[in-house]
């Protein structure tokens, strides 16, 4: 059994069709259909059930891609690690971040860019939910997000600080001047939240509930900066964490009372993956700020 087997048998898998499969690869369609029949023959059960041009994934298939997914993963993190020791810092990493720790994030990437310029650094923004999604298909070394209630024991967690939640609003608005308010006196205001696939949403949806209150939401968006912009207008309101708009003087802040209002910024990532070199410096940057 070789790892080139696998990945094609992973990559037809995933489209479920073998000419599709085989440009995907560069290979004609006759080595990918030769080396998959090997590793069927090699296992002494189908992986695909063929009719005609048509393809479906047996129930060894299902069974088998998952292990040959995490053979892969480990074959390609054996090879980060030796590596990693033989370049001392270099090659790429990817990093998925929230909006929300847009603020921590940006200082310790400028750092980090001007410390090891020969790492190649690529970033995606998104949803806490989509952020580990990707981080679950290892297509991100780490995450920077939210704490969330999950029992998700292959995720390791480190905290960086905690962060209050507060109503964001307008300077100009008469809220701006108070020092505090109560989550009955936000219900009712006008909120603009972002979509639920953002952790402070479902944080805040679901602090809502356990007060038994309808909060007023009258816009729900997938874009922060254009939240903000909203916010700015002073027709809506939004709940935030203080950090988020820390750096913003073109918004205001008000604690919300609460038993617990607090969010936890971390750096979430796999337990079972190879923590790279470059990883581990771009931590202590964050840490450290």
């Amino acid at each position: 059994m070789e790892l080139r087997q696998l990945r094609y048998f992973l990559k037809a898998k995933e489209l479920l069709n073998f000419t599709e499969a085989a440009n995907s690869l560069y290979i004609s369609q006759s080595t990918l259909s030769q080396q998959i029949r090997q590793l069927e023959d090699e296992l002494g059960l189908p992986l695909f059930d063929r009719v005609g041009k048509k393809v479906a994934l047996t129930e060894a298939g299902e069974v088998f891609a998952e292990y040959a997914f995490h053979s892969l993963q480990k074959a390609k993190d054996g090879y980060l690690a030796l590596k990693d020791l033989n370049e001392m810092l270099g090659g790429s990493l990817q990093i998925g971040v929230t909006y929300g720790l847009r603020s921590t994030f940006t200082p310790a990437l400028v750092a980090f860019v001007r410390k090891y310029p020969q790492v190649k650094v690529n970033v995606v923004f998104a949803t806490s939910a989509e952020l580990l999604e990707k981080l679950n298909k290892f297509e991100l070394d780490f995450v920077l997000s939210f704490s969330e209630d999950t029992d998700a024991k292959h995720l390791k967690y480190q905290e960086l600080y905690s962060s209050q939640l507060v109503l964001v609003t307008s300077p100009n608005s008469e809220l701006a001047k108070r020092t505090h308010i109560t989550l009955d006196e936000v219900a009712a205001l006008p909120l603009a939240l972002p979509e639920q696939g953002y952790s402070t949403t479902h944080f805040v949806l679901k602090a809502f509930r356990q007060s038994h209150l309808q909060p007023n939401i009258s816009v729900v968006i997938n874009d922060i900066p254009t939240l903000l912009e909203l916010v700015r207008s002073g027709d809506w309101n939004t709940i935030l964490t203080q950090a988020t708009i820390a750096d913003d003087s073109t918004l205001s802040g008000v604690r919300i009372d609460g038993a617990d209002m607090t969010r936890h910024a971390m750096i979430v990532s796999l337990k079972e993956m190879y923590e790279k070199r470059a990883s581990a410096a771009f931590f202590k940057l964050l840490m450290n700020r």
